[in-house]
């Protein structure tokens, strides 16, 4: 897997690809880089969403997980830039519990592109967040985006 990292205002990132495709965004920096052109392209579309001038991504995406996990993140990238889904809202889009919908957001392996921060629990709190950093980086997160949560 071709691989390239960079650090971002929450800290190290890395990009992750797979028959060219985004196949994981993740919290470390990367010993062997190797900056594909769809890599240097996520790097350039991430750095430009902590700039604030980005609001919508447009990579290729694949990322490995159950068919269920799959719909739920299919599901969460269509959560408009900006806008926050509770847990149960998107799990009555997917036809399932929002316990379930929290599980496949705590697996998510593309974060912030395929924005599991932008899910928040029924009262409108945080919830939680599995990237490093934990609920500081999710309201960093929804910070860029002008979107407030209160944490747990």
């Amino acid at each position: 897997m071709a691989s390239v990292s960079f650090r971002s205002p929450i800290g190290p990132i890395s990009v992750h690809a797979k028959d060219n495709h985004i196949a994981v965004v993740g919290w470390r920096n990367v010993d062997n880089p190797e900056p594909t052109p769809l890599l240097r392209d996520a790097v350039s579309q991430l750095k430009a969403f902590f700039a604030g001038d980005l609001t919508e991504f447009d990579l290729p995406l694949s990322p490995e997980g159950t068919d269920f996990q799959k719909r739920v993140w299919e599901t969460m990238y269509t959560i408009p830039y900006g806008k926050t889904w509770s847990y149960g809202e998107l799990a009555s889009r997917v036809g399932t519990a929002a316990r379930a919908v929290g599980g496949a957001c705590g697996t998510n392996p593309i974060p912030i592109i395929i924005p599991c921060h932008r899910v928040l629990a029924a009262n409108g709190r945080s919830g939680g967040y599995s990237g490093r950093g934990g609920l500081k980086t999710k309201t960093a997160l929804l910070d860029i985006e002008n979107c407030k949560a209160r944490l747990l």
